[in-house]
């Protein structure tokens, strides 16, 4: 039975639902369950914080891929049905009986074909194996998912990741940052992160690669707990050690917070990391303009308007026309699994059968919205070459009347012609010839 809480959360999915089916009269979204499920159909289950961020962003691009795959009907002559289920991930408690139920929901109750999940991948993977349910991680970037696969195949093939793993993450930051240093001679480094598992790893990362490996001089390090609104001990800490480039790692709201403390303070370091909020389209308005000359990653190659591959532009605008803003990660990532990845590895196995599209998976080679050649490593994680090969993860600085130059990777930045620029008060940055 459900509560009053989970019924609130309900009626606006419900909604989407009428809504969808509505408009488009090809396609059918059989949300928490329903009386419109067929036996027929392909089914994909999300399984996401529907209340925050991230899930409403799964779910508008899966239905719309669903609703364009339905129009063209369908896959192997079904059509695809989208379900949901409310994971409170984005909450902060990261509560794993309540990521676990909402993921058996979606197995036992909504009986779907494959899972996307957004966030809390570890706490749910032995679930989705137990079930031998074929499982897509869309967020969780920890690279002992990867050494599940690698150690235990038979156990875990069932996962296959969306995103770059944490040790990808952090090679691109780190080489994001020797491009900074080549243009600019900063060499002096601070960080300031969430206190969060995740974020906890990729500090650790930086602690030992930037001064060993790449020779960037770490003069202050900092962890805070969540919640936190007031920055200025830290960029006192910073300031006072010389720092010239400061890293946020940053994934929720507090990042508003600590962009207008650097603007106010007219703080002498250059800002280059991760600010997730700030990245946001929304960042701009949210900061009223402060964010600018601020540089952080993308939440999606499409929201730059760059076009990595044929599709990206139609993507974009297709999702655009749909939901009425620029696409985030979450949203293309999951559009794209539903719209080319599942539909590409069903029809070369040609059932739903789910070992033999494990192998289908496993041998994918097709064109999605953020890459040419979209493959699966033998781990099962997204296959991987360069920032300049592989564009999926790109940074983008705030530049005047909110405009985004992409200045990295370098090759994309010089290939459009945008320049890095500083900002107007007094920093390391003067010394500059």
């Amino acid at each position: 039975m459900l509560d009053s809480k989970a019924l609130t959360k309900i009626q606006s999915i419900i909604l989407i639902a009428v809504i969808a089916v509505a408009t488009v009269g090809l396609a059918t979204y059989v949300l928490w369950g329903g009386e419109e499920q067929s036996s027929e159909s392909i089914k994909i289950g999300i399984c996401a914080d529907i209340d925050m961020s991230r899930g409403p962003e799964m779910l508008n691009g899966a239905i719309l891929a669903a609703e364009e795959i339905n129009a063209e009907g369908g896959v192997l002559g079904r059509k695809i049905e989208i379900f949901a289920e409310d994971s409170d991930i984005e909450t902060g408690q990261l509560d794993s009986e309540k990521i676990t139920l909402a993921l058996t929901r979606l197995i036992t109750h909504d009986n779907v074909d494959f899972v996307i999940v957004g966030g809390g991948e570890d706490f749910v993977i032995d679930t989705a194996v137990e079930h031998k349910k074929i499982i897509f991680g869309s967020l969780s970037p920890s690279d002992s998912l990867t050494q599940r696969v690698i150690d235990n195949y038979d156990k875990y093939k069932y996962f296959f990741r969306l995103g770059v793993n944490q040790t990808t993450f952090n090679t691109l930051l780190v080489d994001s940052l020797c491009d900074l240093r080549e243009n600019s001679g900063f060499n002096k480094v601070a960080y300031v992160g969430l206190d969060f598992p995740q974020i906890r790893g990729i500090a650790e990362n930086l602690d030992y690669y930037l001064p060993q490996v790449y020779n960037f001089e770490l003069v202050y390090s900092g962890l805070y707990p969540g919640n936190t609104i007031d920055f200025s001990s830290y960029f006192a800490a910073a300031e006072a050690a010389g720092a010239e480039i400061m890293i946020p790692l940053m994934v929720n709201q507090e990042g508003f917070h600590f962009v207008k403390e650097w603007y106010d303070r007219q703080s002498p370091m250059v800002v280059w990391g991760i600010n997730v909020f700030s990245s946001l389209d929304s960042g701009w308005n949210a900061t009223e303009g402060k964010v600018q000359h601020t540089t952080g990653f993308a939440s999606s190659a499409l929201q730059l308007g760059y076009p990595a591959t044929t599709k990206t532009l139609a993507t974009q605008q297709a999702l655009f026309d749909r939901w009425g803003t620029l696409p985030t990660l979450q949203c293309v990532s999951t559009y794209d699994t539903v719209r080319f990845i599942i539909p590409d590895a069903i029809e070369r196995a040609g059932t739903i059968e789910t070992e033999a599209v494990i192998i289908a998976l496993e041998e994918i080679d097709v064109e999605t919205s953020f890459e040419m050649n979209f493959r699966f490593t033998p781990s099962h994680d997204r296959y991987f070459s360069s920032a300049s090969t592989t564009p999926i993860t790109m940074m983008f600085q705030w530049q005047e009347n909110g405009t985004k130059a992409i200045v990295y990777p370098k090759t994309i930045m010089e290939e459009t012609g945008a320049t890095y620029t500083y900002p107007p008060w007094s920093g390391p940055w003067d010394n500059i010839s």
